[in-house]
């Protein structure tokens, strides 16, 4: 008796420990991907140029509703390198916000550099056909 007494209470501990455990994985996984999100959107507003063009992918990669406004700017900027400027036109692309989309339309007619303005015509007609596709399913 005394072994099923021992036995019964190491189960029901490990089944306790088990259950906290998982909670705690959840909850530091959603903070982590609210802290990488919160990093990108610094990165992509930094000084350093290489950073603000890899945090800009990674932003259209996750499909960050948040990076729309900062894309945005970065694509707008005079200062901005041509490199980050596609950048942002391809992140706001990928997001599909119709806010950045807008912004790619208007860099197709103001945007002085030329393979800015050739990039973002592809982008925008890209998004042209999938709606095309989207509105025949």
């Amino acid at each position: 008796m005394k072994y099923f007494t021992t036995f019964l209470l190491l189960v029901s501990f490990l089944l306790v420990t088990s259950n906290f455990a998982q909670d705690s994985a959840q909850v530091k996984k959603r903070v982590t991907n609210e802290m990488i999100e919160e990093s990108l959107l610094v990165g992509a507003k930094s000084g350093n140029e290489g950073l603000s063009i890899s945090s800009a992918y990674y932003l259209g990669e996750t499909k960050s509703e948040a990076a729309v406004i900062p894309l945005m700017a970065m694509l707008k900027n005079s200062n901005s390198s041509e490199q980050a400027k596609v950048m942002a036109a391809l992140s706001l692309f990928k997001i599909g916000d119709e806010r950045g989309i807008f912004a790619i339309k208007q860099s197709i007619e103001f945007e002085q550099n030329e393979t800015v303005k050739k990039m973002c015509k592809i982008f925008y007609e890209m998004h042209l056909q999938a709606k095309k596709v989207e509105a025949k399913n």
